[in-house]
This record gives structure tokens, sequence and C-alpha cells, in this order.
């Protein structure tokens, strides 16, 4: 079955014959769910059910949820979601080319995907596309209720297939699509019925465009194109091209400009940077724009505002009081690292690095003049901080909640670099996490963090016990167990990691050591375990530290930690580079709680003590 197909619009109509979804990036499938099968085709009609496994599986598994209501059509997105209300279709699209079926059970346990529905196309076998829009929406919910899966998109519940809201309130969603970045919004007719395979102006389609200044650097004659660039450390780099917006006019004007002050190379008319225009788009990645179309010609901008920074910054919501200054302030001295370079890595990190951030005590380490200057440790929130900076008192301290980006960017900007947060939430004395940090004596006993990391992981493996690996961001490497029910004390967690201490320490004496003062270890690797406690805290994954090279707290795959890895080369340049290449390694932490088997770990601790 083709499914229907929305009209893109810049407008949407509001009143009460209209609903309003939000418009996930990804791909639209078609999902049958029968006795016989269950299989996923694109709007293409291509087959997707080998390229995803994980939502057959999760078919599978909740069978008896669903076998009720088969057969079952249902349309929807294919996602790999960073938020409520966004998905990264650069994952999802990666996803789709996978043909090798290691590759894809890799991609399985790195980027787990979801299906968001909107739509009921067959229930208990029953045609529902003749009913209207509102009347197939009411059976969906009441599906959806029946078989116990969520009716909202939540990103973190471990759930494969969600529902997408429904709201007649096109400001509040607009405004929530906005501020998270997300695709756009869908906006649907009361009345109207499902047209198979057709585009129809009864669902139009709104995206949320970004804005951005770019220099022209050149034109294709033989395709009507212009090439843009933008401004980036004393050179420019071509970031897309673009050929649609301009009114007949604005393009023969702009052509002729081109040809009068350019060269002619080939079919390309090649020009100094100097004319400023405003594109709208829809992302940027792999260094090229996506969807750009004109806006409008930027004639009181200077070609230095035109800069990759900019760039970066339009695709992500800013509140108006984050400003930034002195952006070519030197803050690394062994490196040519300035504050913008520093500012566009909290860019291109955010949507990784804000998740390990949220509802915790957040205790920041400063530099106002980088590494050629002191440092000091930040807790209260500053009389100065902008009025949307929100905070959590506790124990008289009013600590800086960091929940979202503009947050993020404004302590940025006040050159906070090390992010420190404690193992619990501010919302529970329990911790949510279990951390063993593996500390050598300096870098050059490196390998003994490598050599307790693996011993410590063939531990973990016997009893099903995962956790993820990071670099400290210095010389040593951190062991994260995520706990997600709420249920283990500080002191039961103790019992885990004392014992799993004890065991390293009993079985290589020589190389490491629990002994907490330093005169006393020698040349042996310190198994912290002491500091997993109330009040403590740890360095937050993607956090870059004060070190010479600027190095990050990155998290890492298992079979990366061998004898090639040095914490010196993950610098905030190579992480960036990482994420362009794969998925982060701690992507499935918060839908993967180890509470049940670690409980049952420590109460057979208790039992054999």
């Amino acid at each position: 079955m083709k499914p229907m197909i929305p009209t893109l619009t810049l407008e949407v109509p509001i009143n009460d014959e209209w609903f309003y979804e939000v418009k996930y990036d990804g791909f639209r499938a078609i999902f049958l769910i029968t006795e016989d099968s269950i299989q996923m085709t694109s709007r293409n009609e291509r087959d997707l059910t080998v390229q995803f496994p994980e939502l057959i599986s999760y078919v599978e598994r909740n069978w008896e949820q669903f076998a009720p209501f088969t057969p079952l059509v249902l349309d929807g997105e294919i996602v790999a979601l960073e938020n409520e209300y966004k998905s990264d279709f650069d994952a999802v699209q990666r996803r789709g080319k996978l043909r090798s079926q290691e590759k894809i059970v890799d991609a399985v346990a790195h980027t787990p995907c979801s299906f968001v529905c909107f739509d009921l196309l067959t229930l208990n076998g029953n045609d529902m596309t003749s009913l209207s829009y509102g009347e197939r929406r009411s059976h969906l919910v009441e599906l959806f209720t029946k078989c116990h899966l969520p009716l909202k998109v939540c990103p973190h519940d471990g759930n494969r297939i969600h529902l997408i809201e429904s709201t007649k309130d096109f400001d509040t969603c607009w405004k929530q699509v906005v501020i998270h970045e997300g695709e756009g919004i869908l906006a649907k007719q009361r009345t109207s019925q499902y047209a198979k395979g057709s585009r129809t102006k009864q669902w139009l389609k709104m995206k949320n465009y970004r804005k951005a200044k770019f220099v022209i650097v050149s034109f294709d004659e033989s395709n009507g194109y212009f090439h843009v660039a933008v401004h980036q450390q004393h050179d420019w780099i071509t970031v897309g091209t673009f050929t649609h917006g301009l009114s007949s006019t604005e393009r023969n004007a702009l052509v002729t400009i081109i040809k009068q002050n350019g060269k002619k190379n080939g079919a390309l008319w090649e020009i100094p940077p100097s004319i400023c225009i405003q594109l709208q788009f829809l992302s940027f990645s792999y260094g090229q724009l996506r969807e750009p179309s004109f806006h409008s010609f930027s004639f009181e901008s200077s070609i230095e505002e035109c800069s990759f920074f900019q760039l970066l910054l339009s695709e992500r919501w800013l509140h108006p009081d984050v400003t930034f200054t002195h952006l070519q302030k030197p803050l690394w001295k062994e490196t040519a690292i300035q504050k913008e370079d520093y500012l566009q890595y909290l860019v291109k990190v955010a949507p990784r690095f804000l998740p390990f951030l949220q509802k915790r005590l957040l205790t920041v380490v400063r530099y106002p003049h980088g590494l050629y200057g002191e440092a000091f440790f930040q807790k209260n929130c500053p009389d100065y901080a902008p009025a949307f900076i929100q905070t959590v008192t506790h124990e008289g301290i009013s600590y800086i909640h960091c929940n979202d980006f503009s947050t993020l960017m404004w302590l940025g900007n006040q050159l906070a670099i090390e992010f420190h947060i404690p193992f619990n939430s501010f919302d529970t004395e329990k911790p949510r996490e279990i951390v063993f940090d593996l500390d050598p004596p300096n870098r050059a006993f490196f390998h003994l963090a490598i050599k307790a990391a693996l011993e410590l992981k063939a531990c973990f493996d016997t009893f099903h016990v995962q956790a993820y690996p990071k670099l400290s961001g210095n010389k040593g490497i951190q062991l994260h167990i995520p706990l997600t029910k709420n249920k283990l004390t500080y002191d039961e967690t103790r019992i885990f990691t004392s014992f799993f201490a004890r065991y390293l320490v009993e079985r290589f004496p020589d190389l490491f050591t629990t002994e907490r003062l330093k005169k006393n270890r020698g040349d042996r690797l310190y198994v912290d375990y002491i500091q997993h406690a109330e009040g403590k805290t740890i360095i937050a994954p993607y956090s870059v530290r004060g070190t010479e090279e600027g190095t990050v707290a990155a998290p890492l795959y298992w079979e990366e930690i061998n004898d090639s890895l040095r914490p010196e080369t993950m610098t905030m340049e190579a992480v960036m580079k990482r994420m362009e290449a794969a998925p982060c390694p701690m992507q499935t932490f918060f839908q993967n709680g180890q509470d049940d088997v670690v409980h049952e770990i420590i109460e057979h601790i208790k039992q054999i003590e």
C-alpha cells in the first residue's frame, strides 16, 4: 500500500477543523502485522524489514498484545530519536544503507530505531481508510491503549513503537518543535479520508527551516546552481549549492554581477567572497546543506559574519539572552584552539552531552583565561546569570540545572570547561548509575587502566552486567553502569563496587590497589570505588578537561580498549570526527538499566560474606 502524501506549505490553517502533529525526519513506513508475517515497506514500496530488525522483534516479543487486532496496518515513520520532537535523519539513513547482517546487528545494538505511528489503515483486517482522520485517530488511540503502548513519543522508555500525539494547539506544538530542533509539523484536516498514494492538501506539512548567512563563491553555468561558503579559521569552506527561491529578476542580476566580477573556469564562474546572502535550509550534515533555498540578500552584513560558527548555531534554538564574546581568545597553550573552537565543539556535541546533565546538580570548572590562567570550581549560580537559567537549591547552594542547549552555550561562553555531575539526579537520593574510576598514577601507566577495564568486563560478562566505558579525559578509564528503577541505595551499591574492587586487587595485587593515600600506591592503579557516594561527582561524558591537549571524557566502544588506545589523542576535534562516523557508544545507556541484575549480585554477596 502506498501512503498518503502531504503538501508542503509555508503556512498552515488554524481552526477547529485541523489537528497538528510533530513531523519526524526519518523513513516513511507502512507497518504490516499479520499472523503469518511482520513487514515494513517504504513510501516507494521497498522492503525495510531487514534493515530494522529491532522493530520486527519488538512486535514478536509482544505478540500477545498485537495478536487480537491483526491483520493490522499502521502508517508512520522509522526514526532515531534524539528527543521527544527530533529524529536524527543521518542515523536512519545510515541504517537504511546497510546490507551486511553483521553490520545490521551491530547497528541495532548501537543505534536502535523506533517506529512513531500517526495513522491506522487496517484493524482486524478491516479497511479503515474510508473513515475520517478524526475517526481513525480515535481507533488508533484505543488500539495503543489496549496494546499498552506509549501514547506519546518517549525516547528513553525502551519501547520501539510510539504514538505521535495529535493536538489542536498549533502554537504550543510549533514552539516545542522549534526549541527541540524538530523537522516540522503536519496539519491534518479532521474530515480527511486516507488517499492512498496521493498527494493531498488535506494533509499539510510545514518545515522548521533554519536560516544562516553565506557568501557566493561561484556559479555553475551548466546547471544554474550557485555555490556558497562560510568563513572558518582564515579559510572559506564550501558548504552547499542552491538554485531555488530566487525570482527571475534576482537570478539575472546575480548572474550578471558574478560574470562581471568573476573568472570563468570551464562551466564554473568563480568570484571572490563578497556577496552575502541568507539561505533557508532543513539541516547541515556531512559538510553540506540539506534542502537549501534563497531567502534574501544581506547587503548590510560583512563577509566575516558568514562564519561556520553562525551556521552551526542556526541549527539550534538559542535563547536571545545568550551572547558570545571574545571568540578569538586563545584557550590552550599547546594548540591553536580558540574560544570559538570550543563553542563549536559544544554545539556539535550538545545532543549527546545534554542527556547526561539532565536533573544533575552541576559543578563546573571555569577557566576565564583558558589554560593561560587559574581555574576555579563553581557550584553556585552567579548573580549575573540570565533569568532563563534554571537552578535547584540543595544544602544552601543554588546549582545550575543545565537542561537545555541555551544553558550549555551560556556556560560555554563563561568558559566553563569541565562539567562534573553527581551520581544521582536532584529528584532522588538514590544513584542513577554506578561508576568505577580506574585511576593509574600517570599516563605512562595507562596500560593498567586498559588491563583493569578488561578484567572487570570479563567479570561483568559472567554476571550479565553491561557497563559502558569512557576515558576520564586525563589518564584513566571509567566504567558506567546505568540504574533506571530508583530502587538501589548508595549503601547497597557500595557492596557491589567494593566486592569487584577487592576481587581485582586480590587477583592482581602488584598492579591494582584500593589504597586512598597516593604515597602508599606506588606505581599501582587506584580502583576508586569510594568515590561512588552521595555528594561525590564524576566528570560527565563528553566534557572537555583542562589538560594541555584539551582532551575529552569520551565514551568508548569496548573493542576500542586495547593497547593502541591513547587518552591524549581523544581531543575535541577527534571526538567530532568520531561523531560523524559512528553513533554514541553510550546511546542505549538510559534505556538499559542494570538494576535487577545488580540487585541479585548484591544479595548473593550478602549471603557469602
